[in-house]
């Protein structure tokens, strides 16, 4: 996984990427459980290129379930892998399941 995606350790520390971004942030929820852990994986290789691409237009987040509740809460996270994309704070898009780097796109480029 590519340094520019964050991992927020807690709540707070997510709020606290959110708060300092001036750009889209794309949070992007994982799993442990053991049907979650696979996709999860796969999603951090697929979501650390598209950090690298998008470097300077949006800031990327992988958020653990399980350390962040209040935020999977939040945006209505009923899985793993799954998505949100926030602009200034507000889910402007969702999605869910592994996606290839092309979808991911896809779904980010008709919001930014």
């Amino acid at each position: 996984m590519a340094n520019r995606v964050h991992r927020p350790r807690e709540d707070a520390e997510f709020n606290f990427i959110l708060g300092m971004s001036r750009v889209p942030v794309l949070a992007y929820f994982t799993g442990t459980w053991p049907k979650a852990i696979e996709p999860c994986r796969v999603m951090d290789i697929v979501v650390g290129g598209i950090a690298d691409d998008y470097t300077g237009r949006l800031t990327a987040v992988r958020a653990d379930i399980t350390r962040c509740p209040a935020a999977t809460e939040r945006y209505g996270i009923t899985g793993a892998p799954s998505y949100v994309l926030l602009k200034d704070g507000e889910a402007v898009a969702h999605g869910t399941g592994p996606m290839t780097i092309a979808e991911v796109r896809k779904f980010l480029d008709g919001h930014l």
